[in-house]
């Protein structure tokens, strides 16, 4: 395909060894201490980027792979003018680009012989671990046209849906990007939660030997504990919003930072 989802970033306080610990995702041989965490599935990097002033923790963005920069910049040229780009700094090895959609959601651009690709990003094979990233999900106001945007300009390819489903699937044949909608009436009797990044899906063996991994886990190390999902009232809103937007998983649980993942098994 012309381009592949090749990671996901999350914005975080500290550095949790949970994705290696749960998800037997590893860390790059170049990994830089005093720089963000990356790890790797075989297939997809996860960035875990420290916190700075004025930035929100918890799932970021998502970047794409792209066969040639220019003809995806043409193409959001030709199309959408609202859709802009910008060259970001050569220390980062897994994005050249950081561009936004037309409905505001950040995504970053890169391309396999960018010179500043390094790390995670070239020594991934290609080959996902058993446990692996399958989906990364969005919630924007308008999901339609946003779905359209990555067909369009990144050829990614519409995956199936039942009947009635609001959300959109896009494929790599790989990844999927999961479009859903986002409302505020959504958020009735729970914290509001704004559009942006949503969670995290993992496919792995075996749903149950996960669960009991976590939980053993996080007897061994409270550090590597999940951030309890669906406490509390307003937690259960949530918990229950989050289980009918993405008919992907089959068990939900967070992060020790909150972040929102899924897991299905093959």
């Amino acid at each position: 395909m012309f381009s592949k989802i090749n990671h996901v970033a999350i914005v975080s306080e500290n550095y949790a060894k949970f994705y290696q610990a749960v998800f037997g995702m590893k860390p790059s041989n170049l990994e830089r201490a005093a720089r963000a965490v990356t790890v790797g599935d075989g297939y997809v990097g996860l960035n875990i980027n420290p916190r700075r002033a004025g930035r929100s923790a918890g799932l970021d963005h998502f970047g794409i792979q792209v066969e040639d920069c220019e003809t995806a910049f043409e193409r959001m040229r030709k199309k959408y003018p609202t859709a802009r780009w910008l060259k970001r700094p050569a220390n980062r090895p897994f994005a050249g680009i950081s561009a936004n959609d037309p409905d505001g959601n950040v995504f970053d651009i890169s391309q396999k012989d960018m010179s500043n690709r390094t790390a995670i990003y070239v020594e991934n094979d290609g080959k996902p671990n058993p446990r692996h990233i399958n989906h990364v999900a969005l919630r924007t106001m308008n999901p339609d046209d946003t779905a359209e945007f990555y067909r369009d300009v990144f050829e990614l390819a519409p995956g199936n849906k039942r009947a009635g489903d609001p959300n959109h699937y896009l494929t790599d044949g790989h990844v999927t990007l999961v479009v859903m909608p986002w409302q505020i009436e959504d958020y009735d009797g729970t914290g509001i939660v704004a559009a942006g990044m949503d969670h995290i899906g993992f496919k792995v063996e075996n749903v149950e030997t996960v669960k009991a991994d976590v939980a053993e886990i996080a007897a061994n190390n409270p550090r590597l504990a999940p951030s309890p999902l669906g406490t509390g009232k307003e937690g259960a809103a949530l918990a229950k919003l989050f289980e009918r937007s993405c008919p992907l998983g089959q068990h939900r649980f967070a992060d020790p930072d909150g972040v929102l993942i899924d897991i299905m098994a093959d």
